[in-house]
C-alpha cells in the first residue's frame, strides 16, 4: 500500500501541518487551534493573508481516494445548489493533497452553536435542509461509499470485538447471547419495514455536526456519507421520552416532506439503527485503541463497568425493537 495508508499522526506535528498547506501555496502564521475530532486530524490554522481556514487531516488506511473525493463532490454539489454545508476548497483544481504520507482537504471556517431541538421552528427549519441535503442524495447512488448496512453495523463490528479480546472473559457468553438477540431484533425490524430505497446521506447527523447561527443552520462533517435509509439522518436527532420523540420527528418531516418525501415504513427502522450505531461504536474504539488518543478522550473502555453498561443497553434496545414504531 503507498506511505500515506500506512503513515501515523505521530509524524503530524505542528511543522508538518503548516508545510503540508505550504505545499498548496497556503502560508500559515504559526497559529494552530486542534478541534475536536478523533477520527481524523483536524486544526484550525491562522494564515499570513486572510482568515483562518481548517486543515483536515485523514486517518490513514480509513477510505481510498475515490471514496474521498465522492464525497468531496457529493458536497460540491449541495454547496452549488444553495444547501447550508462546507464543501472541501479547490486549490489547484483538486480538494485532496497529499504531503509526507498524510492526505489532506481544507475547508473554510464556519462558527455557530449547537441548534436548540426543542423550538420547533429550530426542526422545522432543519428537516426542510435534510429534505434538501435527501433530494439530491436521491438523485444518483455513490459508486464507491459502503452502505449502512447489518452486516458492516452489526454482524461483523460485534465479531470483531469478541474475535480480539476486547470483552472480559466473564462476560463474552453474555455478550454473545446479547449480541445474537440485537441482531434478530434489528433483522425483524427491517422486515417488518420491507423493501426501502438506500440515498446518499450525511450519515452522521447528529447534533454536534450542526452549526446554528442566526441564518439557520450549516451541516457539517460528511466524512461519514454512505448510502443508507434517509431515517438515519432524522433519528439522531430525536431525544427525551416516546411522545417527545413523536413531536421532534412530526417538526422535522413538516420541513423534510417540502423537499423530499418520506417513507413512514422507515420508521420501523429507528431503533434497529440506534442499536447498530451502539454496536458499532464499541468496534470503532476498540479498532483505535492504537492511537494514544483514544486512551485519553476514552479511560473507561475496555473496563468491566463499561461493558456491562453496554450490555444493560443492549437489552433495553432489544425490547424496543419489538414496540410499535413511532407515528407522526
Amino acid at each position: 500500500m503507498p506511505t500515506m495508508h500506512i503513515q501515523p499522526y505521530t509524524a503530524l506535528g505542528p511543522d508538518a501541518v503548516l508545510d503540508a498547506l505550504e505545499s498548496i501555496n497556503l502560508r500559515g502564521d504559526g497559529r494552530l487551534l486542534a478541534l475536536n475530532s478523533y477520527e481524523n486530524r483536524v486544526y484550525q490554522v491562522g494564515m499570513e493573508e486572510g482568515p483562518p481556514l481548517i486543515a483536515k487531516f485523514y486517518r490513514p488506511a480509513r477510505w481510498s481516494d475515490a471514496e474521498i473525493l465522492e464525497e468531496h463532490a457529493f458536497v460540491a454539489t449541495l454547496a452549488t445548489r444553495e444547501i447550508p454545508v462546507v464543501p472541501a476548497l479547490e486549490i489547484s483544481g483538486r480538494t485532496l493533497h497529499e504531503y509526507n504520507g498524510f492526505r489532506f482537504a481544507v475547508f473554510t471556517r464556519h462558527g455557530g452553536r449547537a441548534p436548540e431541538l426543542d423550538d420547533r421552528n429550530t426542526l422545522e427549519w432543519m428537516g426542510r435542509f435534510i429534505g434538501r441535503i435527501h433530494a439530491v442524495g436521491a438523485l444518483q447512488p455513490y459508486r464507491h461509499r459502503p452502505t449502512l448496512d447489518i452486516g458492516s453495523f452489526g454482524v461483523e463490528p460485534s465479531t470483531y470485538l469478541l474475535a480480539h479480546d476486547f470483552i472480559p472473559a466473564e462476560l463474552v457468553e453474555v455478550y454473545r447471547g446479547v449480541i445474537g438477540l440485537a441482531l434478530d431484533g434489528i433483522r425483524r425490524c427491517y422486515d417488518r419495514a420491507g423493501t426501502l430505497t438506500n440515498i446518499r446521506l450525511h450519515g452522521d447527523c447528529h447534533i454536534g455536526n450542526v452549526l446554528w447561527t442566526d441564518a439557520g443552520p450549516h451541516f457539517v462533517d460528511f466524512d461519514d456519507s454512505r448510502m443508507g435509509p434517509a431515517i438515519q439522518d432524522l433519528w439522531m436527532l430525536l431525544s427525551g421520552e416516546r411522545a417527545d420523540m413523536v413531536r421532534q420527528l412530526t417538526d422535522l418531516l413538516a420541513g423534510y416532506e417540502d423537499f423530499h418525501e418520506f417513507d413512514p415504513r422507515e420508521l420501523h427502522l429507528v431503533d434497529a439503527l440506534r442499536t447498530l450505531r451502539l454496536i458499532h461504536y464499541a468496534a470503532w474504539i476498540a479498532r483505535r485503541w492504537d492511537d494514544p488518543a483514544f486512551a485519553v478522550a476514552f479511560p473507561w473502555f475496555n473496563t468491566q463497568r463499561y461493558w456491562q453498561d453496554r450490555i444493560l443497553e443492549l437489552r433495553e434496545q432489544i425490547a424496543l425493537m419489538d414496540e410499535p414504531p413511532l407515528s407522526v
